[in-house]
Order: structure tokens, then sequence, then C-alpha cells
């Protein structure tokens, strides 16, 4: 199959100023999400799409095959995630005049993955004849069945989901996760003609809570940096 991988990073960001190129390990956050998908050796392109120079500068600088340069309307802060995608692969299509069987999109906020999570992700989607697309995920922290609440319009509080009998223990809840924003991947037809990340043959590849973390904070870019110095690497 013919495999593309997007790297997808806005030049602005509210939570942490400029995290795409703040560094870890020395290097630029978005250089380990490039260098993983290059280390997999699945990809036949690898494309970061970015609104700032100089995030599409530094692809270039680490080995990305093309870069994207994003329109506005797709830049801002209320932008959907899957247009951005579509955009990118398109242009790289047109650029190449390649016709891509499977599009994967890795988070550059997310990148205590690591290539088996990538290689793994991918098998799962490539060989599940009735998948559509794939994303990634820890067990979530809180069961929607056990201890996740919602509050409803009279402001009062009920379990998220309710089964017929009720969940006495977290442990007899039905699995639920935490996505963690790490990779999403789809086969052609779905990537182009459906307009959510969830349709109803989306599935979920595993991924445990140490290689889960995205970073939407100070604090998360902290826990980033710890976990990534205590590994060493982030291939």
């Amino acid at each position: 199959m013919s495999r593309i991988c997007t790297i997808c990073a806005r030049g602005g960001s509210k939570g942490v100023k400029n995290k795409n190129l703040k560094e870890i390990l020395g290097k630029p956050l978005i250089a380990h999400s490039i260098l993983q998908a290059k280390a997999s050796g699945l990809f036949d392109i690898i494309a970061v799409s970015s609104d700032s120079q100089a995030i599409l500068q530094t692809a270039e600088e680490y080995g990305v095959d093309i870069v994207i340069k994003r329109p506005a309307e797709l830049a801002t802060d209320t932008a959907a995630k899957l247009p951005v995608i579509q955009h990118c692969v398109t242009e790289v299509e047109e650029i190449t005049g390649l016709v891509f069987d499977l599009m994967t999109d890795i988070d550059a906020t997310s990148p205590l993955r690591n290539v088996i999570d990538l290689k793994n992700s991918i098998e799962m989607l490539e060989n599940h004849e009735h998948a559509t697309n794939l994303i990634t995920g820890a067990p979530s922290r809180r069961s929607p069945y056990f201890n996740l609440v919602e509050e409803n319009s009279k402001g009062f509080v009920q379990l998220s989901k309710e089964l017929p009998a009720a969940i006495v223990r977290r442990q007899d809840a039905p699995n639920s996760f935490d996505m963690n924003a790490s990779i999403y991947a789809w086969k052609r037809a779905a990537f182009f003609n459906d307009n959510s990340i969830f349709t109803p043959t989306t599935i979920l590849y595993e991924m445990p809570e140490e290689r889960s973390i995205d970073i939407d904070s100070e604090l998360d870019f902290e826990f980033v940096s710890f976990l990534a110095e205590k590994r060493g690497s982030l291939l």
C-alpha cells in the first residue's frame, strides 16, 4: 500500500507559546515526530503542514519530504483537524502525482509514542477488513459508567452513561479510553468521504498512559520532558 504521513503544526498556541519549536532532549518538539516517522520506514512521503515559516523551515532541516503552507482559514483556533489533514494530502498528491492508499497523521504535541506504536497501529488498520480508520487512546482514568459524571440542565449531576444494572466495581464496567491525539489513520475512501474522525467502523489502538500525554499546557510539557529524559530517546 502507498502511505503518507502528515504532521500538522500551527504556529500559534495559547497553552504553550511556540510549543512545536520548544526543545525536548535538545530538539524542537516537531522534530521528534518527523524522526519517528522516518525511523518507522512505513511511509512513501512524510509531509509537514503549517502556517508558520519557522516550523516549515525546521521540518526541512530534519529531513521531511515536503512542506505545505497552510492557508489562514485552516490555521485558526476553531479549524477542525480533518480538513487540515485533507488539505495537506491533496496538496502533496498534486505536487507528486502519487495517490495514497493509507493516510496517517501523527500529532507533534504527542511525542511519547514510539516507532512500535506506529507500526502496530498501521498493521492493525490494514489487516482489519471492515475498519475504515483508526485512532489511538489509553485506558480512561475515569469511567463514564462508574465515576465520570455530567451536569444536567437543572444543575444536578448523574453518571455520564448508565447501564441497566448498576456497576459497583470499575473493573466490571465496559472498556473506555481517553483519546491521546497521537496517531490517526484512514483508508482512502473514508479519508475523503467522511467529515468526522468517528465513523461506525472506527477502531482504536491502545497505548499505555506513559506514552499518551498530549501537550496542551506548560504542566503537560514538563511531564513530557521528564518522561522523555527518563527514556533517553523518543524513537
